[in-house]
């Protein structure tokens, strides 16, 4: 008997699926604008009058949407305006990184209702997985204790940790997370909540966040350069978050770079640019729990090496931007990460003047072409927990086909 043929084709949708996108285009235009009238998101959304009261009635009922008053202007009858509900629906963000675990619970438009973090163990996930879901449970019981019916509203939640994921043995970067990345982390994670589990890498995270409450908030296209422990990008394509084929798109720590101290040799890009990089010049743990604290008083004081290193970050990152912008041509670029906001402020200042590329134009969108976006070592958290509500409720092209994106399979239980 012949195996069955491999058939390439793109997965179709329905008019359910038609229905579905109509209301996350609804929703994401309360998110971002805050509240506004039928008419408004009539216009707004290009929707039918009729389809858009038949949307707003279905998600006043699914307990989304809500009436906030009514607006007066001129003459005929007053407008009734209408805005999210922030109790609509709950999620929970879980950061791994290096040294320590953070989660964070959040509402439908952000609010952060818990968060709290502990140190993880040396002895790798089997024993830092214990101390993962002990956090995940702190965070649930003070979510649901502040809030009783947050535990049935509960859409999900999302792990950020660095990647890349699923890469080959040969790579061997000692940088690289390698057991925690081996370990079941998604599995053991969702039989231990009882949650629908999903996986990014921080720096997607960082953007998702980004996109909630930060310079990427309305924005179609932007890249969120992340400064942590390595070096990533966040990719926002279309008002989506891109993640490639296998989870890894914006991986460029990885890329390599020529290294200044030996002419011809190369090395990843994120051990010239990174905290852990700083770390380094600074002579600083990078597990010590006042690193945040110690590294915005070395930028105040305008310690010597701080300076060196940012000159030399600077300039890579320079090239790295006109590298993104020729290949993207996004609105934006924002660098962000769990840096002190000094210190990316003055890394966004010394990387001028940008190289010319294809985002130099005499007339630009709103935004500049680079930016300084959050400097908070709860933003990859924040965004985790964004994560879980950006995919029940954000316009996503993959919510209107019949099945999930393949890099959805892989990271999701």
């Amino acid at each position: 008997m012949n195996e069955m043929r491999q058939i390439r084709a793109k997965s179709g949708t329905n008019l359910g699926g038609a229905s579905a996108h109509n209301r996350r285009v609804m929703i994401d235009a309360l998110r971002v604008n805050g509240a506004l009238s039928r008419a408004d998101l009539a216009r707004a959304t290009r929707l039918t009058p009729q389809t858009v009261s038949n949307i707003i009635e279905e998600l006043s009922r699914d307990g989304l949407v809500m009436s906030q008053g009514v607006l007066r202007k001129g003459r005929g009858q007053p407008a009734t305006l209408y805005r999210l509900v922030p109790e609509g629906a709950f999620a929970i963000g879980l950061q791994i990184d290096r040294h320590v675990t953070r989660a964070i619970a959040v509402n439908l438009v952000g609010d952060v209702l818990a968060r709290m973090e502990a140190n993880l163990p040396e002895g790798g996930p089997t024993e830092g997985v214990k101390v993962v879901l002990g956090l995940v449970e702190r965070a649930r019981l003070e979510l649901c204790g502040r809030i009783p019916q947050a535990e049935e509203r509960l859409v999900g939640l999302s792990i950020a940790m660095p990647g890349p994921f699923g890469i080959s043995a040969p790579y061997g970067d000692p940088w690289a997370m390698t057991a925690w990345q081996n370990f079941p982390l998604v599995q053991t994670v969702a039989a231990g909540t009882g949650l629908e589990v999903a996986l990014q890498n921080d720096a997607a995270a960082a953007a998702t966040a980004e996109k909630l409450l930060g310079a990427a908030h309305g924005v179609d296209h932007a890249i969120c350069v992340f400064l942590g422990y390595g070096l990533g990008a966040g990719l926002i394509v279309n008002g989506e978050r891109y993640g490639g084929a296998y989870g890894n798109a914006g991986e460029i720590g990885m890329v390599l770079a020529l290294s200044p101290d030996n002419a011809g040799s190369v090395a990843p890009l994120e051990h010239f640019a990174s905290i852990a990089s700083l770390c380094k010049a600074l002579e600083l743990d990078p597990a010590d729990p006042e690193l945040f604290a110690l590294i915005a008083d070395a930028v105040t004081r305008a310690d010597r090496r701080v300076e060196n290193w940012i000159d030399k970050a600077a300039e890579r990152l320079r090239w790295t931007v006109q590298l993104l912008e020729s290949v993207f041509d996004p609105q934006t670029i924002i660098l962000c990460g769990g840096a002190p906001r000094s210190l990316i402020e003055k890394l966004v200042e010394r990387m001028q003047p940008l190289l010319s590329s294809v985002s130099e134009r005499k007339e630009r969108f709103p935004q500049p072409r680079l930016q300084p976006g959050l400097g908070d070592p709860w933003a990859v958290a924040l965004g985790a927990a964004a994560e879980p509500i950006s995919r029940a409720f954000d316009p996503r092209f993959s919510a209107i086909l019949k099945a999930r994106p393949a890099s959805d399979y892989m990271f999701r239980s």
